[in-house]
């Protein structure tokens, strides 16, 4: 064969050799197929009681209506029912006992996520209240005017 092709075919074979050698030495020997997961069956044995051990950040709404069981039959009635507190009131690791009170997102750009207006006719949030954030009262938080647990004007 001309060198021009042998060349390219050395370098191809030359770097598929050295990923396999750098494999041995960099791929940990529990590394492989264990049963199903959601990475395709191949994970690292000794992750899986680490991952157990990890704490869960988020709580759930549960465990917040535990001690504000008005909250959540407030929130419960009204259109935020699908949010989870912690949307909000950021992960509820620790609390009570380490952290006396969970800070609250006041921000303007939270509830955008949900309510800056979409103009796709197929979307989901398309059912939701949109609203133009550049244009709508943008130097005020959105909760002056709407109460997150009960977000409907005439409740105010």
């Amino acid at each position: 064969m001309k060198s021009h092709v042998l060349r390219p075919l050395w370098l191809a074979i030359a770097v598929v050799g050295s990923v396999l050698v750098a494999r041995i030495f960099m791929v940990p020997d529990d590394f492989g197929v264990h049963g199903d997961s959601f990475t395709y069956n191949f994970y690292r044995l000794g992750n899986v009681q680490e991952w157990k051990d990890f704490p869960a950040k988020y709580q759930g709404r549960e465990r917040c209506a535990r001690c504000h069981e008005e909250n959540t039959e407030e929130i419960a009635t009204s259109k935020h029912v699908n949010m989870q507190c912690e949307n909000c009131h950021g992960p509820g690791v620790g609390h009570p006992k380490q952290i006396k009170k969970l800070p609250v997102n006041a921000s303007r750009e939270l509830c955008l996520r949900c309510h800056h207006y979409l103009a796709y006719p197929s979307s989901q949030r398309s059912a939701l209240a949109g609203i133009d954030g550049n244009k709508h009262m943008k130097k005020k938080e959105c909760r002056k005017c709407h109460n997150p647990h009960h977000p409907n004007l005439e409740d105010m």
